[in-house]
């Protein structure tokens, strides 16, 4: 390989750390322009700088990356509107034993579902109602906090669609779905139980207070307003009773009236034709209340307004309640579909077909599925994140051309070593210590393809046993510090501007959860994988 020249290694140098400073430090004074924006002026500077030519920075973006992003995107949208999260969110209190309780089981639900719709998504959703179940039983919400987003970045490693940089390796690599679970699932869970032992240990006194329960001021209030709709509906057909009772008593009084005419009449005839003719006239008198009942509800003008209101109800009441029936079988049948053509694509996922088109096709089928206008659906995409993948790609391919991390690696590579117990120590450390430096995708763009053609020299499963080390070590050292994540940023911020419970999570304090949690986590991790 021909040496590069000094001036493209000092100019490739100089185009990667403009990117890597708006990486880490995205609202810098002197240029607060933000990560995504960075991303695409370090690719510019790349290519300006003649470090790549354009060719080059256009075959440095990973398609099938881009597109298992834009896919599991989509399908974490959906799964969002067909109430997903929100089932995840109400497991957490489901005949909950306490605040410890309350902690293992964010600790298991948001590993669960990062492994799954990924850690961001997962903390993007969950962080709201950790907030809120804080907030309803007076608890603190430090620890709880802390739990969400340490077992999602933990709980994301175990497959290649938990997270950006395993979705980079499991391309890269080419190891199957499969295969990748298997190999990283067991020091998940080892992971996420030991994490949530550390939160217990660490936060045990905090956590030893008593849950409120919920204010029965609530319930008494809300059954006091159900008994006054009641007493209300009660009232209305004693109204309307009453109503008819005065009509009848009308309509008798009208026909009293009339009989001192008749009675005259009467007289003149014998007495057994009197009896007979009073059993007639009573009958007769029935046959006319019961006419003038008739004619009262045929013509208009004597018809009662209340009545009308009542046989108008009827007919629109039951309308309306087929109507809200048939969109709620929809919903159900809508939601069933979202859930098995998800289902469907991690059954693909796990039959080792093509990640990218998998998560793609599943978009798509959800789309179609949805049968309106998707626009609304897709503007939910993180397109920001896709751009600034694409100018990732460029910057770091472009530094690579520079020939530094190839000599920084041809220094470590004798001490790093995959085969033996130390060198698989000295490798997790520099990646540990690189993906905060950084950042964790960064990392794995640099080292990856190095990490592996050197474990490859020695065979095969060592190549592979490389790869997954690497997704290992650069997922959980997220968990290191406040900025080591994305998904610890997320948390950090949506705490800080809930309207509920707003709390600042700060640097120093999740630090001194991090670091311990981090290295323990990581190094049992290492002596499970295979």
């Amino acid at each position: 390989m021909a040496m590069p020249s000094p001036v493209k290694v000092v100019l490739g140098s100089i185009a990667f750390a403009v990117f890597w400073v708006l990486a880490v430090f995205p609202a810098i004074p002197f240029l607060p322009i933000g990560r995504t924006a960075g991303s695409l002026l370090g690719a510019m500077l790349t290519v300006v700088f003649r470090v790549l030519t354009p060719d080059q920075a256009y075959a440095a973006i990973d398609l099938p990356i881009i597109g298992l992003l834009f896919g599991t995107m989509v399908v974490s949208i959906y799964l969002e509107r067909a109430d997903m999260f929100k089932y995840l969110g109400k497991l957490l209190m489901w005949k909950t034993q306490g605040a410890k309780d309350l902690l293992c089981r964010i600790c298991l639900i948001s590993a669960v579902s990062s492994a799954l719709f990924t850690n961001d998504t997962s903390c993007v959703v969950l962080t709201e109602f950790v907030l809120e179940v804080a907030g309803q039983h007076n608890l603190p919400p430090h620890p709880f906090l802390l739990a969400l987003a340490s077992s999602a970045n933990i709980g994301s490693a175990a497959t290649p669609i938990g997270n950006p940089q395993n979705l980079v390796i499991a391309v890269q690599s080419k190891i199957s779905f499969g295969t990748f679970v298997i190999g990283i699932l067991p020091a998940m869970l080892v992971g996420v139980c030991v994490n949530a032992l550390i939160l217990l240990c660490m936060f045990w006194r905090l956590l030893s207070v008593q849950m409120d329960e919920e204010d029965p001021a609530t319930l008494t209030h809300s059954t006091s307003l159900n008994s006054q709709e009641m007493n209300s509906r009660l009232e209305t057909p004693t109204v309307q009773s009453s109503l008819n009772v005065n009509v009848s008593i009308g309509n008798f009084e009208t026909l009293r009236n009339r009989l001192p005419s008749s009675e005259n009449e009467v007289n003149k005839v014998p007495s057994g034709v009197i009896e007979s003719a009073r059993i007639s006239s009573a009958s007769k008198e029935e046959i006319n209340d019961l006419s003038s009942h008739k004619r009262d509800e045929t013509i208009p003008s004597k018809r009662s307004p209340s009545n009308d209101r009542q046989t108008d109800a009827f007919p629109t009441e039951s309308l309306e309640g087929k109507e809200h029936l048939t969109t709620r079988w929809k919903r159900i049948l809508w939601k069933s579909g979202v859930y098995l053509i998800t289902i469907g694509m991690l059954i693909a996922l796990l039959m080792g077909l093509n990640m990218s088109w998998c998560a793609i096709t599943a978009a798509l089928a959800l789309v179609v599925l949805d049968f309106t206008d998707a626009r609304p659906s897709l503007e939910k995409v993180s397109y920001s994140l896709l751009i600034f993948f694409c100018g990732m790609f460029i910057t770091v391919n472009g530094f690579n051309k520079t020939g530094i991390p190839s000599d920084l690696w041809d220094f470590m590579e004798p001490h790093a070593q995959i085969d033996r117990a130390s060198g698989i120590y000295v490798l997790a450390v520099t990646i540990l210590v690189l993906s905060n430096l950084a950042s964790n995708v960064p990392t794995v763009l640099l080292l990856g393809g190095r990490v592996a053609a050197s474990a490859a020299l020695i065979s095969a499963a060592e190549e592979k046993k490389a790869w997954l080390l690497l997704a290992w070590v650069s997922t959980v050292a997220g968990n290191l510090s406040l900025l080591g994540s994305a998904a610890n940023l997320i948390v950090c911020e949506q705490a800080r501007q809930s309207p509920q419970l707003a709390y600042t999570l700060s640097f120093w304090s999740h630090l001194k959860f991090g670091v311990p949690s981090t290295l323990i986590v990581t190094a049992i991790g290492l002596t499970l994988i295979r």
